[in-house]
């Protein structure tokens, strides 16, 4: 039996995330939003559910009251949650009732619903076989309208987030060095993430010379040698519920001379790009911005992926930085700056920083230097 959520988040919420969801799923042509554990389920109840595979499911119907469906033994932990303070209903079911046919209950005369981005997909099959007169859309395409603009107190958790992963960029340098692995380091760095206040690392990448040149390698056994690039890419998840990102190239004694040469570029195109950033430019101009310097300088070759990615309650999530996306910036948005250039076989480098679009500009919220660290 699984034991409690050790590393459950405390995500703030009020009604007005659910009148808010409500309204927006009716004018959407909606019956109901059907959100089961996840980030959605966080922001609009602020119960951090365990994914089982049984059903613990928010019905939130566009008018009427919301109502929480979870398995018995969940019970407690819904009522000591958001949730709880919230006032939801709860209904809870036994092992031998079908959570499907409850669900069903709560919708009996829905024609129009919307589940969850990430729901398992037996269970958007199940839904559908006990709501068969009921049409299927995503509630994402409700909800994103309602995160993608973080609130003055969501600005500040991901303030928070930033500076603490900034202290343990600080730390990084002592760990690398010739003759350790990555995983070595890997390790370190995953125990300060928690130390400094997150509660979990949620990813670690320590890429050491060639392994650099892939953008989400991770971590591996690989001995770092005398003149590697290291990208170190690395966030977790704060008691909050929001999540940090931040990545810094080092390099382990005398860096290699093409390395110097392109990550002049690439800064230059970072802080273009953060220095771009305000309200009414689209996702795809910050994105084109730092293409644009790199494919100048020689390099666009070799910065194979968008420049960022929305972040907040999940470390991806809307807006998206990329080629294609019109949409323009808004005060409130938060999403990641990370252009990066990686010749494959050799060597590679990342600069990433996490910014918030505001009324005038742009904030950085990672303050840690941008300039490649070298290290013995």
């Amino acid at each position: 039996m699984p034991r409690a959520n050790l590393w459950a988040v405390t995500t703030s919420t009020s009604p007005d995330r659910l009148q808010r969801a409500q309204q927006a799923a009716a004018a959407a042509g909606l019956d109901a939003l059907l959100i089961t554990p996840g980030a959605d389920l966080r922001y609009l109840t602020g119960y951090d559910a365990t994914a089982l595979e049984r059903l613990t499911c928010l019905v939130l119907p566009a008018a009427g009251d919301p109502v929480l469906v979870v398995p018995v033994l969940e019970r407690t932990a819904a009522e000591a949650s958001g949730a709880g303070k919230l006032g939801l209903q709860i209904a809870s079911w036994g092992e031998t009732e079908d959570p499907y046919a409850l669900v069903a209950s709560v919708l009996s005369d829905a024609r129009a619903v919307a589940v969850d981005n990430h729901m398992w997909a037996e269970k958007v099959m199940a839904l559908r076989a006990a709501l068969p007169a009921a049409e299927q859309h995503l509630a994402g395409d409700v909800l994103r309208e309602l995160r993608i603009r973080k609130s003055a107190e969501e600005v500040e958790n991901l303030r928070q987030a930033g500076a603490a992963i900034d202290a343990v960029h600080a730390q990084v340098p002592g760990w690398l060095r010739p003759g350790r692995t990555e995983r070595e380091v890997g390790r370190d760095i995953a125990d300060a993430i928690v130390a400094a206040g997150h509660l979990r690392a949620d990813f670690v990448i320590v890429g050491s010379g060639p392994n650099g040149a892939s953008p989400h390698h991770e971590i591996s056994d690989r001995v770092i040698q005398d003149g590697d690039p290291v990208v170190v890419d690395i966030g977790g998840i704060m008691p909050s519920g929001y999540c940090s990102d931040s990545t810094r190239t080092y390099v382990v004694g005398a860096p290699p001379v093409d390395f110097v040469a392109y990550y002049d570029a690439l800064l230059t195109a970072q802080i273009a790009a953060c220095e771009a950033v305000r309200p009414g430019v689209s996702c795809e101009f910050i994105d084109g911005v730092a293409r644009d310097l790199l494919t100048a300088a020689g390099y666009g070759e070799y910065f194979i992926h968008r420049t960022g990615h929305g972040i907040g309650l999940e470390v991806h999530e809307e807006p998206y930085l990329v080629a294609g996306n019109a949409r323009p910036l808004e005060p409130g948005m938060a999403f990641s700056i990370e252009p990066g250039v990686y010749l494959p076989g050799r060597h590679g480098a990342r600069i990433e920083d996490i910014v918030v679009c505001t009324e005038t500009g742009g904030e950085r919220l990672n303050l840690s230097p941008r300039e490649f660290v070298v290290v013995g």
